[in-house]
């Protein structure tokens, strides 16, 4: 996956709103896919970059909001609604599910194009936190044990001493180990490796 400009995926069951919606996002210079149901995109969809998607609400079989639950643990995938029978409940249920915007068929085209722009953008945001932190985890693999040990504590802020007395080893080693720990996170500081734990939620259930 790179971190290129997003596609735009649009998911409605009219022919007609996918080929003017199509039309509509590539005048704005982006790639666009287009399916006709939400069973079509699982089946179809293979991201290799950042996408949104242009959702429809309701749809023959899968609803645009079903979609939505499904697709609810991957935050590189925000979504734009649009909707011809929309109604209270059904924007609340939307925004609350994490939704960029929720519009209403017949749709200002300014106003859906700034709603897919803010989508573009939360997904290369969320994409690129997403390779960090895969880039991060590749790294803490090729630890051993005891530097995994060593760096969970180093990132609470406990010094060489201490953790020498923790895990029953003198300075020296624990110094050894935190070098290797350093060259293979490839951090330059202790601020660096606060962050790759962070982001690694290395730093969750340690005491």
């Amino acid at each position: 996956m790179t971190d290129s400009t997003p596609t735009v995926v649009v998911v409605d069951d009219d022919p007609s709103i996918r080929k003017s919606l199509a039309r509509l996002v590539r005048s704005a210079g982006l790639d666009v896919q287009t399916f006709a149901s939400a069973d079509d995109f699982l089946n179809s969809h293979r991201r290799t970059h950042p996408s949104c998607l242009v959702l429809d609400i309701r749809m023959p079989g899968m609803s645009g909001l079903d979609l939505q639950e499904r697709l609810a643990s991957d935050p590189t995938l925000p979504i734009v609604f649009i909707t011809g029978h929309g109604d209270v409940p059904m924007s609340v249920r939307a925004m609350k599910g994490g939704a960029v915007d929720f519009l209403q068929k017949p749709f200002d085209e300014r106003e859906l194009l700034a709603a897919v722009r803010q989508a573009c953008e939360r997904a290369k945001r969320a994409h690129r936190k997403l390779v960090e932190t895969s880039a991060v985890r590749r790294r803490m693999d090729s630890l051993t044990p005891r530097e995994r040990e060593v760096f969970a504590l180093v990132v609470t802020g406990m010094l060489n001493k201490q953790i020498a007395g923790r895990l029953a080893v003198t300075e020296r080693t624990v110094k050894a180990h935190r070098a290797r720990v350093m060259e293979k996170m490839k951090a330059d500081s202790l601020a660096d490796l606060v962050r790759m734990a962070e982001k690694a939620e290395l730093s969750k259930g340690t005491t």
